[in-house]
């Protein structure tokens, strides 16, 4: 006998419904097939389902099965196909009645005892079922709450194969899951680290305050132990707010990735990712036979920072220019081109040289560096590259006085509101450009509509040009920053001491440095 039950297949980070089809007849050579391009892991499904079966008690005659994961042409991978295949096989052999397997989607891996097991990218497989018009979704009961974030479709969560079939069978009443969205927020959002914590840095913790406001990249060079990456960790706690729909895109990736934590049904706060400085391109950019997201997707709408950046590779550093231009990741394969989302902030740290005491106030540490060493040092981050970070700041040494101290600066929540009233003026200049948002997305064209400076300006750049050392390619970045400085002060007009603060903002520019 045929029957069909709607499932679904990741495809990047988005679903797409697949159709089980089983057909199950009598045989002298029983057999179990499975076409429709299965990956390895689901052609194992077989004998998980097989037993599963066999342990609950349901007939199994011996048959020739097969199995069609429909439409042929798009390669399945993963363990969320064995639910529906069992559900299929049982409903061939007439043990389950067909009527409502159009009215739902099911997903979930099944133990050998028929236990239902979590799966991998619950979220987009539930926004596919509600795209595809289904009345609601079977999903294992420890994905139940993340499916739940999706409005407008019922998801019901079973523990085992019994369950689901008495479900089908109307034998058991489930209620569909429920969350409150906006509980989850203000529970994910209450910051464990403040920029409170961080003594002293006060022209440090302004920079990250503008790079904040006008989501521009920044890097930090000091000596170890200043406190860049106590630092770095706590931008997230001034960044605005996360809105459901980056919420939403954000989970998905860390859902389709195996990284979103089961006792987290949503990413509510802002990801920050800091990969050690051995990672591979492959791992940081994404790829794999089947292309998977790598850190610099999973800091999506968030922060990826990286620590040391002249010790990580070259080939792993330029992969990055994409995305940091795009905002997106495109990773092609023989079979398939996949694009991921990757429009994060990027904050690096670095010493100012290998040794890391070069130009440092910290005593009893001198610079053994020759400037030979300290250029090569330097050039291992490349022209292009730093071309594409706003933001150079300097972050010294903290004095004793400052540290034997309690702190006295600002909290995280008063940063955030600057930079969410500095963002507010942005989204609302940038209201007729589609995908701009901010100002580090500005092009020519928009630095010369919304950058316009007068004489005095001019005079403050040229000097910065010709005078300081400045490269020509930090004329834009200038005037970028500039634009956000004015913003937070709530000014129309870039005036010279906006022009001034951003010039200071490029240190690795000057020629004292290279």
């Amino acid at each position: 006998m045929f029957t069909k039950v709607i499932s679904f297949s990741i495809v990047g980070i988005d679903a797409i419904p697949i159709d089980v089809e089983m057909d199950a007849k009598a045989s002298s050579m029983p057999y179990f097939s499975m076409v429709g391009l299965p990956a390895n892991s689901v052609k194992e499904s077989k004998d998980r389902v097989i037993t599963a079966i066999r342990n609950n008690n349901y007939y199994f005659p011996a048959k020739a099965y097969t199995v069609n994961l429909a439409p042929a042409d798009v390669k399945k991978e993963g363990v969320a196909f064995d639910l529906p295949i069992a559900i299929a096989l049982l409903s061939s052999l007439k043990q389950i009645s067909p009527n409502y397997l159009d009215e739902f989607g099911l997903v979930g891996e099944l133990s050998l005892n028929g236990e239902v097991r979590p799966i991998r990218g619950i979220l987009p497989i539930t926004l596919a079922a509600k795209d595809n018009g289904l009345k609601g979704i079977i999903v294992p009961e420890e994905s139940a709450k993340e499916a739940a974030v999706v409005d407008g479709i019922s998801v019901y969560p079973v523990n085992n194969l019994k369950e689901c079939i008495a479900f089908l069978h109307n034998e058991l009443d489930i209620s569909p899951v429920k969350v409150n969205l906006s509980s989850i927020f203000e529970k994910e959002r209450i910051d464990t680290i403040d920029m409170f914590d961080v003594k002293g840095q006060y022209n440090v913790k302004r920079a990250l305050e503008v790079a904040a406001a006008g989501s521009h990249n920044i890097l930090m060079i000091g000596p170890p132990g200043a406190g860049k990456t106590m630092l770095a960790r706590r931008i997230p706690s001034i960044l605005p707010e996360m809105t459901l729909e980056e919420a939403i895109t954000t989970t998905k990736i860390h859902s389709v990735s195996g990284k979103l934590q089961s006792e987290h049904s949503l990413v509510a706060v802002r990801p920050f990712r800091s990969p050690h400085h051995t990672i591979s391109d492959v791992a940081l950019i994404g790829g794999g036979s089947y292309p998977k997201p790598g850190e610099v997707s999973l800091a999506n709408n968030g922060v990826l920072f990286l620590d040391e950046l002249p010790e990580f590779k070259k080939t792993v550093l330029e992969v990055m220019r994409q995305p940091l231009e795009d905002g997106v990741v495109t990773i092609s394969r023989a079979v398939q081109s996949l694009t991921f989302p990757a429009n994060f902030m990027l904050v690096a740290s670095m010493n100012p040289c290998p040794c890391g005491y070069f130009g440092s106030n910290v005593k009893g540490h001198v610079c053994t560096c020759s400037p030979a060493i300290i250029q090569k040092y330097i050039s291992r981050i490349s022209g292009p590259l730093l071309d594409r970070i706003d933001i150079h700041v300097e972050v010294p040494a903290v004095k004793y006085d400052e540290l034997s101290t309690d702190p006295k600066g600002e909290k995280s929540v008063d940063i955030r509101n600057r930079v969410n009233e500095g963002r507010k003026i942005q989204l609302e200049r940038f209201a007729q450009n589609k995908n701009i948002f901010s100002n580090n997305d500005m092009v020519s064209k928009h630095l010369r509509m919304y950058c316009k400076i007068n004489q005095e300006c001019k005079e403050l750049l040229k000097i910065a040009i010709e005078k300081l050392g400045l490269s020509a390619r930090a004329y834009d970045r200038i005037l970028k920053v500039s634009r956000t400085i004015a913003d937070l002060d709530k000014s129309i007009d870039i005036k010279p001491e906006h022009i001034s603060e951003a010039i200071q903002y490029r240190s690795l520019d000057r020629k004292y440095w290279l």
